[in-house]
């Protein structure tokens, strides 16, 4: 019975974790950035074509370099993505 319930434990935590993870932008492809609340494929595109010609970004405000995003964007995305 306790194994059960440890392991039912485990299993919440992992989820809720696994839930709550940041999209590291630069190393997602396009299905994670598109998770990512007000960005869809063409952004998403962006994201990489950006990424893939000037290297990977260095603070989470280099989005705004990416055509498309400006401050209201990133400050929705802010607190879900990580470098």
């Amino acid at each position: 019975m306790i194994k059960k319930t440890v392991l039912f434990i485990f299993t919440l935590l992992f989820l809720a974790s696994a839930a709550f993870a940041a999209v590291n932008i630069n190393n997602a492809d396009q299905a994670a950035l598109e998770t990512l609340p007000g960005i869809g494929a063409a952004k998403a595109a962006a994201i990489i074509d950006y990424r893939t010609q000037n290297g990977n970004f260095k603070t989470k405000e280099g989005l705004l370099q990416v055509k498309g995003i400006g401050p209201k964007m990133l400050e929705k995305v802010e607190q879900e993505i990580e470098i």
